[in-house]
């Protein structure tokens, strides 16, 4: 290397060095009821465990072009490229790892919704005009497609002595500012052109990307510090060439430049959440802590040191706002798009180890709630919720039916009054019932003769307490029996409607319609407990369906169901009833509960924005 370059030898026993203190280190049948399905099996339910599978990467494949990624998918994806360093080292190495895996990354941006590319540096072996040039060229793939990618210099692109006030190197006129001015993602590069930060736009808000240079001046922090203060409400991700490399228990633990690098950007900048680093070898995780109190994930990902300088292998790391998870995944685009591999190559297609393939949980509304929280959703008047064909509407906080039409309820036993709610209730109340005290309309109210044969909307807010165990306890019961309004068919004992929490904490809907004898039942699946969920239960004069959080449910009967058979009696609000004889109060929280008179499309509920 031109300008002052380290002697090769001694750069080669530090690599022999770290090498070798890495090396070896880890890398139920159609005519059961209810009630007899309750007494048959027991209340109790089994936990359930989840597993996902990861969806295998596809092929490489030449390159074609791609649709846009989806900035308001709550899933999308960040590729990351290690080291390539010895894809490109003098007359030595071999492009098409690379752009094969550059070709892969273009052709999948729809399908895994990459939403952006960051290389970690070490780009070449020997930072020469021609390796630069070299990898630049393979680069035009992204730059065609208008593709938003960062790279950085890592010590093998430039003089490892130096900073990033070093001037002008092959690699900062290739891949300087200039390079960029057509990204989508650029945003603007420190004045010496060495660092630059992005901004992407993904699951509806922008991230921010800070790419750092092999060795940051004081200069370079403070502008890093900068670009922070500018964008005090962008998750960042932070990625640079040297922090991390995995210490002696297979961990991620700082380097003494990413000490200085830590105690300087990182721990006082709430908004960094993940740092991405390449250089060393093997990969390793950590979490660290920061300033405030919150998480940092640190990882490694080089591959260098493997079969054919790392097969060009990518990583994605697969964001999940819904799950609240990052899928990684680690595997070569070249080596898939062989039509045979040999020996070597079949061991390096993907990877699976620890550090390789994994999963970050992550609360990302709770981790950003220092810097950027979520407004809160202000409390919306009744008036707002009084849809047309409303009947009944109760808040917590009255026992007054707040639609105006007199379907008034009294409260049996104790309740006790708490603030917690659903995030997206229009209240900000709830009552706790504790497994004794009920509601019920009072005898006057017109809801207890109603018979919704145009159809209905029942909704309600719910919460279950941790440890639920008080199964088959109503939401909303008709206290009267099939029996009471001529049904015969099932058992004539069950109540003509009701809405049930069962074992597990699953819903039922169970009513004696106005056209059959005997009931019809839509079941959902086992709630989370301590979590607040709005249910609703929509029919339309025919067919009946059972929502969680506006999401329709499996398990919903295809044989007409018209109306709600009624005796004029009074409405259960938290208890269910079994031949009028009230057996359970509902165990857990309950917020506002709204019917109307025919059915409501989701963007209708209480929950809608």
């Amino acid at each position: 290397m031109r300008g002052g370059a380290p002697d090769r030898q001694v750069v080669r026993k530090i690599h022999v060095w770290f090498a070798g203190r890495c090396r070896g280190l880890p890398s139920i049948p159609p005519m059961t009821t209810r009630r007899t399905f309750l007494l048959g099996t027991g209340a109790a339910a089994a936990g359930t465990l989840v597993a996902t599978t990861a969806t295998a990467p596809a092929s490489a494949e030449p390159e074609t072009r791609s649709a846009r990624p989806d900035a308001d998918r709550d899933r999308f994806t960040i590729a990351v490229i290690p080291d390539t360093q010895y894809l490109f080292d003098q007359d030595r190495g071999d492009a098409e790892p690379l752009d094969a895996a550059l070709r892969h990354l273009v052709n999948r941006t729809s399908a895994d919704n990459i939403v952006f590319t960051a290389h970690l540096g070490d780009l070449t072996e020997n930072g020469s005009k021609s390796e630069i040039e070299d990898v630049g060229r393979s680069f035009r793939a992204l730059d065609r497609r208008r593709v938003g990618y960062s790279v950085l210099a890592g010590n093998h692109d430039l003089d490892s002595r130096t900073d990033d006030q070093r001037g002008r190197t092959p690699y900062l006129d290739e891949f300087g500012p200039r390079r960029f001015r057509d990204s989508p993602t650029f945003r603007g590069a420190s004045p010496d052109g060495y660092n630059s930060y992005h901004v992407f736009r993904a699951a509806g808000r922008e991230w921010l990307v800070l790419a750092l240079d092999w060795r940051m001046s004081d200069k370079g922090f403070a502008w890093a510090r900068g670009v922070l203060a500018r964008h005090p409400k962008l998750p960042a991700v932070l990625t640079t060439h040297e922090f991390v490399h995995a210490g002696g228990d297979g961990k991620a633990e700082l380097s003494d430049y990413g000490r200085r690098l830590w105690e300087g950007l990182v721990k006082d900048h709430d908004q960094i959440f993940l740092t991405l680093n390449g250089h060393f070898w093997p990969p390793a995780r950590s979490v660290l802590t920061n300033a405030a109190g919150h998480d940092v994930h640190v990882h490694i990902t080089n591959y260098q040191d493997r079969y054919y300088g790392g097969s060009a292998m990518i990583r994605l790391y697969e964001f999940d706002l819904a799950r609240n998870t990052i899928d990684v995944r680690t595997y070569s685009p070249w080596l898939l798009g062989k039509r045979s591999l040999n020996t070597l190559e079949r061991r390096e297609v993907e990877l699976t180890g620890d550090a390789d393939r994994f999963s970050v949980p992550i609360d990302f509304e709770q981790r950003f709630a220092g810097f950027a929280p979520v407004p809160v959703r202000p409390e919306r008047p009744v008036r707002q919720l009084l849809v047309p064909g409303t009947v009944a509407y109760w808040r917590a906080d009255s026992l007054k039916d707040l639609s105006g039409n007199g379907n008034d309820l009294r409260q049996v036993g104790t309740l006790t009054a708490t603030t917690e709610h659903h995030r997206d209730s229009p209240s900000r109340a709830s009552r706790f019932f504790g497994k004794e005290g009920y509601l019920s309309t009072v005898d006057s109210a017109p809801l207890n003769r109603l018979t919704f044969e145009r159809g209905y909307t029942v909704e309600a807010f719910i919460k279950l307490p941790a440890g639920f165990d008080h199964p088959w306890c109503g939401l909303l019961t008709k206290l009267a029996p099939g029996a009471a309004a001529g049904k015969t068919g099932d058992d004539p004992k069950e109540p003509l409607c009701t809405l049930n929490v069962a074992g597990g904490g699953g819903l039922q809907w169970a009513v004696f319609p106005k056209n059959r004898d005997g009931m019809s039942t839509n079941w959902g699946h086992e709630l989370a407990e301590d979590t607040w969920w709005h249910v609703a239960v929509v029919n339309d004069g025919r067919h009946t369906k059972l929502y969680v959080e506006g999401s329709e449910l499996l398990r919903n009967p295809s044989t007409p169901a018209t109306g709600i058979a009624t005796a004029g009696d009074p409405w259960l609000v938290g208890a269910y009833a079994y031949d009028r004889i009230v057996e359970k109060s509902f165990h857990g929280w309950l917020g506002e509960v709204r019917i109307v008179d025919r059915a409501l499309p989701t963007e209708r509920f209480l929950t809608a924005r």
